[in-house]
């Protein structure tokens, strides 16, 4: 996802009155007014909504289903955290523009609940040439699933892995990465205290107020202390021990971080990582592509990545489901065919494969079992192809159904007080636990 940033802006529940269709008129001017008043017909273009980080997947998206169908994509291009609000709107206000959309996966259930996007269960059934069984299984439902319905197809497979720049370690004595959290926080405040002066840093900490950013932060470490957002009936567990110690974990480790946590994003603490200023930073593993072959990048050939840290009784190292991206197809588009068509075609194993390796990057993982373990990932990123196999042994998933956005917003709250110093890590997540159990149930 972090190929092109964009500074984040609070997230918000989707609810969208109808008095906001203004609103999304403007959208259909931007859109080019794409929907079709005489039915399916001769489908010669699709408008598709995105987020600014696929802004370049889009590109070669576009090119080549055109190319294959001759088929124009239009894509309208949004905020990561407006992607939902701008789709429901634009369903909910009858303006209809968009025809297909990769929101956040979290989203779904909400955007499925108020009516804005179409359930795929059967066609997805029916169609043998989308290879249900080859999509990464621990991605596979939590991007599409809710209530035992389909809702879309994965696009980006988002996960969180562990990047460091082995020249910082090696100066300040350490000749390995850490593995669990205490010792990420113990090589990052040794790191900041012998190079601050000199403007390198332990950590960088995606710290700024928004689910994808701060919370993601917090994600990490409930996945290597062992917790869970919800248990396997989907009630909240945000205020486990395992949960706690996540979040001490995370206020522990500000006191090392690049400055400042609170205000720094992806695009913050990625030119922080490419300007060799920090030891440690937790991203993407697309990052490790842009490491590379970036432009702006001062650590080619200096960096390393592992699976996540661990901690607390917990030994194994287990994936974030940090981001993550699903395709839908607009509940009101009159070109649902072809938008099936090309939803099946972007999310196969053969587009993914290309858009894991292509130069410019894309700021897209891998979806599925055959383009993680193919030979193009594995020749040109073998270590980011190991590192994304953490997510064939389990991951940590945020809750997905209706209410989801909300609750995702009430704990990015919560962290947010506590990375400031108002609340401790009990009183932020027994906040939240109240909070969730009147929004998830």
């Amino acid at each position: 996802m972090s190929a092109t940033p964009r500074r984040a802006r609070s997230w918000r529940p989707i609810l969208v009155p109808a008095a906001l269709a203004v609103a999304a008129l403007t959208l259909a001017s931007c859109a080019g007014g794409s929907a079709s008043a005489s039915g399916e017909g001769d489908v010669d273009e699709l408008t598709v909504l995105l987020i600014s980080s696929h802004e370049g997947a889009s590109k070669l998206l576009a090119e080549e289903y055109e190319a294959k169908t001759g088929v124009k994509i239009n894509p309208v291009i949004v905020p990561y955290d407006e992607i939902g609000n701008t789709l429901a709107l634009d369903q909910q206000s009858g303006a209809n523009t968009i025809d297909v959309a990769a929101p956040w996966y979290v989203s779904i259930g909400d955007l499925a609940d108020a009516g804005a996007i179409q359930d795929l269960t059967d066609w997805i059934a029916d169609t043998p040439s989308i290879d249900e069984a080859d999509f990464i299984p621990s991605i596979y439902d939590p991007y599409t699933l809710v209530d035992g319905r389909r809702y879309g197809l994965p696009f980006d497979g988002d996960t969180h892995v562990l990047f460091y720049n082995k020249e910082i370690l090696a100066r300040n004595g350490f000749d390995a990465p850490p593995t669990t959290w205490d010792e990420y926080n113990e090589q990052s405040r040794t790191i900041t205290a012998n190079e601050s002066a000199d403007g390198v840093y332990g950590n960088v900490i995606f710290g700024q107020k928004s689910p994808l950013i701060l919370g993601a932060s917090f994600a990490n470490r409930l996945a290597g202390f062992g917790g869970e957002f919800v248990d396997a009936d989907g009630a909240p567990t945000i205020n486990t021990p395992e949960a706690v110690a996540a979040a001490q974990s995370l206020a522990d480790s500000i006191a090392s971080a690049y400055p400042t946590p609170a205000e720094t994003a992806f695009g913050e603490g990625n030119s922080a990582w490419y300007a060799g200023k920090v030891a440690f930073i937790e991203n993407w593993t697309d990052l490790g592509v842009g490491s590379q072959i970036n432009p702006d990048s001062t650590v080619a050939d200096k960096w390393g990545v592992t699976f996540l840290p661990v901690g607390g009784d917990n030994t194994q190292p287990r994936a974030s489901l940090v981001a993550g991206f699903t395709w839908v197809i607009a509940a009101n588009t009159e070109k649902t065919e072809q938008a099936k068509d090309f939803i099946e075609w972007a999310s196969s194993s053969e587009v993914n494969e290309e858009l894991l390796v292509a130069d410019p990057q894309t700021g897209i993982d891998p979806n599925r079992l055959s383009s993680l373990e193919s030979e193009a990932y594995g020749d040109a990123y073998p270590a980011l192809q190991e590192a994304n196999r953490a997510t064939l042994n389990g991951t940590l998933a945020w809750p997905t159904g209706k209410n989801a956005t909300q609750a995702a917003e009430v704990l990015t709250d919560e962290l947010a007080k506590l990375i400031a110093g108002e609340a401790t890590a009990q009183e932020a997540l027994d906040a939240t636990q109240a909070e969730w159990e009147e929004l998830l149930g």
